[in-house]
């Protein structure tokens, strides 16, 4: 124990995909008192036969809610994902204060083994976002971009472990890791792909149902892969145009950005300019489409950035029908198309930008 803490251990259970990881969500099981020794027994919980998810966790002094998950700081949280069964105990050790951190289990069997060794990827990743972020202004809209960056990159070893454990718990509970508020819109694939493998691998559980209506393909936005939608678009001249006669005979980015929006128009000046005027002649088509709601802004930030490729816009602000269309509510974004208006890649910024156009047109 540490102080500030309660002396007890409560036992929760996410009754639905939605519920894993998440706070002031789950069923209270049982709790226990642990002892000034420090040990500790669960009574009056009766466990099914089959493996079942679980969070033990504890709370601070003065908490009157046990199923409060601390999460900001994973080094830090309260709380820890294991799976339970009738025929099997389980024997853990744990520091109050970095519950999760320190959380060890005495010979655990395979699903436990893969919730720990998610544990511990979680932690490293927390770690890496930490010292990607360290230092500079992260609240100017101008280095937004930069820390959405890091985020994805920490991400990536989650998706990474879930893909390719064995674990159908240890998936789901990496997958609520990739994003807690169940905001998948930067990473669909993702979520597509666990639908797809556990569709097949975990079919008729009821969490892969409900991670499937989430991982809907008709639901999700556009996917790489996909034949991006030719959708009619009025233009800045005022004509209207499909959007197929605009792409590019090797590449197109569909670059979908906003007049009052800092990283857009960072991206406009230091990245699709240069590249525009590199590449244009090889191939590559740029077709902008702003969310802007006043014509003037829009014309005044397209002028002011010399962004002079084809541009698109219904000036319908945050209800523009080519987000609805792409199932998207952010921005900046872009979608990379090929000269038959397939996706072949999607949200690529800065030098990652700079380095897939450079690479796909001379090759």
């Amino acid at each position: 124990m540490s102080e500030g803490w309660k002396p007890v251990v409560y036992l929760v259970q996410p009754r639905n995909f939605a519920e894993i990881t998440s706070n002031y969500s789950g069923l209270i099981l049982d709790s226990a008192l642990v002892n000034k020794d420090g040990h500790f027994s669960f009574s009056k919980v009766s466990l099914p036969t089959d493996p079942m998810l679980v969070q033990l966790c504890i709370q601070k002094t003065g908490n009157r809610f046990p199923n409060q998950l601390m999460d900001e700081d994973p080094l830090m949280a309260n709380y820890m994902p294991v799976v339970v069964r009738k025929s099997e105990q389980l024997r853990f050790t744990a520091v109050a204060a970095n519950f999760q951190a320190s959380f060890e289990l005495k010979n655990p069997a395979a699903e436990n083994q893969a919730l720990l060794q998610l544990r511990d990827i979680r932690h490293r990743s927390f770690e890496q976002e930490q010292s990607l972020l360290t230092g500079g202004d992260h609240s100017s809209e101008s280095e937004l971009m930069q820390v959405e960056d890091a985020l994805l990159r920490t991400r990536k070893p989650l998706m990474d472990f879930a893909d390719t454990t064995r674990s159908w718990w240890a998936a789901l509970v990496a997958t609520r890791w990739v994003s807690p508020a169940s905001d998948y819109e930067r990473v669909p694939e993702f979520l597509f792909r666990q639908c797809t493998r556990w569709s097949k691998e975990a079919p008729g559980q009821a969490m892969t149902t409900q991670l499937c209506a989430l991982g809907n393909r008709e639901k999700l936005p556009v996917l790489t892969g996909d034949p991006f939608p030719n959708t009619t678009l009025p233009m800045v001249q005022g004509d209207t145009i499909l959007l197929y006669s605009l792409l590019g005979k090797q590449l197109t980015i569909v670059d979908l950005w906003a007049s009052w929006c800092a990283p857009c128009r960072k991206e406009n000046r230091e990245v699709l300019e240069p590249l525009w005027k590199q590449y244009q002649r090889q191939g590559l088509q740029i077709l902008g489409y702003s969310i802007d709601s006043s014509p003037a802004a829009w014309k005044a930030a397209i002028a002011k950035d010399g962004a002079i490729w084809p541009h698109a816009s219904h000036l319908q602000g945050d209800d523009a029908p080519l987000l609805a269309t792409l199932r998207i509510s952010t921005i900046p974004a872009n979608f990379i198309l090929d000269a038959q208006g397939n996706v072949i890649a999607k949200n690529l910024h800065g030098e990652a930008l700079r380095a897939f156009v450079k690479g796909h047109l001379e090759r």
